[in-house]
């Protein structure tokens, strides 16, 4: 035991580091979206763009010279021909005044307006709608009925697609992800969970971005059960996890103290090889300390420790904190004096911070975790703990004016 302990301290403690992070500058709800929603469209920029039902989408050319080379593919055919670069900028200035007129048009017409204008281009005139109609209405919607609207055209037009220009493809991420931001808007959730299904009518492939806006709303309203529906769809669709990802869920678990679904999905994300982000590993190992839970506590450290080298001050005194659960303060207290150590002065104030912290406040998260007839022991034993480890600081010279609190003698907190 005493061989493991030695291991363990050790590497709680290699590679210390100055660029340490405080746990208050954990990053936060706005943050967490930009994260999340910038990791997709790193990701989505790296995959091959897609056709899209415009008739100007079946064809694609780079300027040679003074001419314009257009490669046309149709079924297994392949046509070259040579087009003056002044022509093709005529054309593009013609397109432009086209889109800018549609844009125009359909700026003041209502959802039901716009969506009749879609139906009778792909029904009565069956001829290609402008892009710039299918991205008005979307941007439009804001009520179930919208969604609905919005949802039988998609079909259409998918239909319309695959029968008329014989383009099978599915429209880009980018529309996927508009489309499930408008069902948010609009309440229908129900519909925008359809977006992450891989095989479905409306020609919206799954994407982990629309996922993401939707742990978003999740988070945003405390929805455990709006996450597990959407986390089970992830896997079920087969959508890659991503570190943004982990960040949203880690945070709904932890903010509806739910340590079951954290551990459930943190060795998802662990088996899957997602590298997680600093943010994710202060919350999942701060849970781990909040119930008690060593033995999971030591086994985020080793994928922490495997993954980067250096701690925070969050990981950092949750490590702290796995010691004095194993009746260790003087490694708790070597924890903590390398952490002082390496943070610039400017910002050691944090330290004395998070051991007020340790001394008044954890105590009572790991209290209240524990089973009736563990709670008097446990406290007793977190009580005498945490005096060493006071001990321990001022005898390395680390200042520890700190305010210990008794929960010993207080019955409403034993009960």
């Amino acid at each position: 035991m005493q061989a493991i302990g030695a291991r363990r301290l050790a590497r709680v403690l290699k590679n210390p580091s100055r660029t340490v992070f405080s746990s208050a500058e954990r990053v936060n709800s706005s943050q967490l979206e930009e994260l999340a929603i910038g990791n997709v469209c790193e990701f989505s920029s790296s995959l091959p763009q897609r056709r899209r039902f415009h008739p100007s989408a079946l064809f694609s050319g780079n300027i040679h010279g003074g001419s314009l080379r257009v490669e046309l593919n149709h079924q297994k055919d392949e046509m070259q021909m040579q087009i003056p670069s002044t022509s093709m900028a005529m054309q593009i200035r013609l397109f432009a005044s086209e889109a800018r007129a549609t844009e125009k048009d359909s700026a003041g017409e209502t959802v039901r307006e716009v969506y009749d204008k879609l139906l009778n281009c792909v029904t009565e005139k069956r001829t290609a709608p402008p892009n710039a109609w299918l991205w008005s209405l979307i941007a439009k919607c804001s009520t179930h009925e919208d969604i609905k609207l919005l949802f039988d055209i998609l079909q259409k037009l998918r239909t319309f697609r695959l029968a008329n220009l014989r383009i099978s493809d599915d429209f880009n991420s980018a529309l996927c992800r508009e489309v499930t931001k408008a069902c948010i808007r609009a309440g229908a959730i129900d519909y925008g969970k359809k977006t992450l299904w891989k095989h479905n009518l409306y020609g919206l492939p799954p994407d982990i971005g629309s996922a993401h806006h939707l742990l978003l709303h999740a988070k945003q309203h405390n929805d455990v059960k709006l996450m597990v529906e959407v986390m089970t769809l992830v896997k079920k669709n087969d959508l890659p996890l991503q570190p943004g990802t982990a960040d949203i869920v880690f945070s709904i678990c932890y903010s509806a103290d739910r340590w079951d679904l954290i551990s459930k999905h943190g060795r998802r994300f662990v088996k899957s090889g997602v590298k997680l982000r600093q943010t994710s590993f202060d919350l999942w190992m701060e849970f781990a300390a909040k119930k008690g839970d060593v033995e999971s506590l030591w086994k985020i450290e080793k994928w922490r420790s495997e993954a980067m080298k250096q701690h925070s001050v969050s990981t950092g005194f949750s490590c702290a904190k796995g010691f004095l659960l194993e009746h260790k303060p003087e490694n708790a207290a070597a924890v903590i004096q390398v952490l002082g150590q390496t943070l610039p002065d400017a910002r050691r104030p944090s330290i004395v911070v998070e051991l007020q912290k340790l001394a008044s406040e954890w105590p009572l998260e790991v209290i209240k975790h524990q089973k009736e007839e563990n709670k008097r022991a446990i406290t007793v034993a977190l009580q005498n703990n945490i005096a060493k480890l006071i001990n321990a600081l001022s005898s390395l010279g680390i200042e520890a004016n700190v305010t210990m609190r008794d929960y010993t003698g207080e019955e409403a907190v034993l009960s």
